[in-house]
């Protein structure tokens, strides 16, 4: 028997055999499969995601009715100027979007946290509680603007019935005004969100080491104690991607804006200046590229740090 198969002697003789490792080759057919799970994900991303990326890019540096490729004339930095210094939305949508961001972290987020600790008492109808709130996570923001429509309405809304105003002149029309449309619209963003966090929140909360609220009890810490300090720590890996998901809706929120009333009005967000440059009569090609990149530009400050992180830790395991 030779060395590869077999082990020295023992005591009595008898020789243990140790299993030889093969190295299996590919087929042809393997290689076919691989190549082809490989190439079609990434002929996707380079026709949805990085042809149309660096496009923006180098539309933003020119000038271009969007009709033929022969007007396109080079421009420099001036759209980025036009956009920083003689556009007027601009700065209002930056801080509309840094609203956004505001009110998901301060109210969506604790809100869906909240929902996820009250959830994971094991209450009677929890599964129950838990479609309800996660039913807006499924449908499209687009959706969520059409039926908060109804709840808002300034005539025939229910919010105006409940507060005896409807159909009268006192009636507050929620999405119309300039001064309340931006906090109606938050309010409907956070229904939706609230949700999503609640369902990470929960399956973060499944996975904690119930040993450790076991200690924390002995050592004599109450249950807001044992959450904080504890258990709310041990969460961290969710923590990091929920903060980097509430960054990224707060950029990306349009869905339900644009149903509103296109971004207009007091709701200006960058991601609707985009369209409202790209798309219509007045379309101004290299401006809403310039939006679009800046927008980019913006989105992966958040997704580079989470990357970073990820990527460091996985070095460190």
């Amino acid at each position: 028997m030779s060395a590869s198969t077999s082990a020295p002697a023992t005591g009595t003789g008898v020789k243990t055999p140790v299993p030889g490792r093969r190295v299996r080759r590919l087929s042809g057919r393997d290689k076919l499969v691989l190549g082809i799970m490989v190439a079609v994900p990434t002929l996707i991303q380079l026709v949805l995601i990085w042809i149309p990326t660096l496009l923006s890019i180098g539309l933003s540096f020119t000038r271009w009715n969007g009709l033929d490729l022969s007007d396109i004339k080079p421009a420099g930095t001036a759209n980025y100027e036009y956009v920083a210094q003689d556009y007027p939305p601009f700065w209002p949508a930056i801080q509309h979007n840094v609203l956004w961001l505001v009110f998901l972290a301060v109210i969506a987020t604790p809100l869906g946290l909240l929902l996820a600790v009250l959830l994971d008492q094991q209450i009677r109808g929890s599964k129950i509680y838990q479609s309800v709130f996660f039913t807006p996570v499924m449908l499209s923001l687009a959706l969520i603007g059409i039926i908060w429509q109804l709840f808002y309405n300034r005539d025939s809304g229910l919010l105006n019935f409940l507060l005896g105003t409807a159909g009268k002149p006192t009636a507050v029309d929620w999405f119309g005004d300039a001064s309340v449309n931006i906090w109606a619209a938050l309010f409907a963003a956070t229904w939706r969100h609230a949700g999503y966090v609640m369902i990470l929140y929960l399956a973060g909360l499944k996975g904690v080491d119930p040993a450790l609220k076991e200690a924390a009890a002995l050592d004599g810490a109450n249950a807001t104690q044992t959450f904080f300090r504890v258990v709310f720590p041990a969460m961290r890996p969710i923590n990091i991607v929920i903060i980097v998901i509430t960054l990224i809706e707060s950029l990306r929120a349009f869905d339900i804006v644009y149903v509103i009333n296109r971004g207009t009005n007091g709701l200006e967000l960058i991601s609707a200046l985009v369209i409202q440059n790209l798309v219509g009569e007045g379309q101004v090609i290299g401006v809403g590229s310039a939006l679009a990149v800046i927008l980019l530009v913006i989105s992966l400050v958040p997704i580079t740090w989470y990357l970073s992180r990820a990527f460091k830790k996985g070095a460190e395991e």
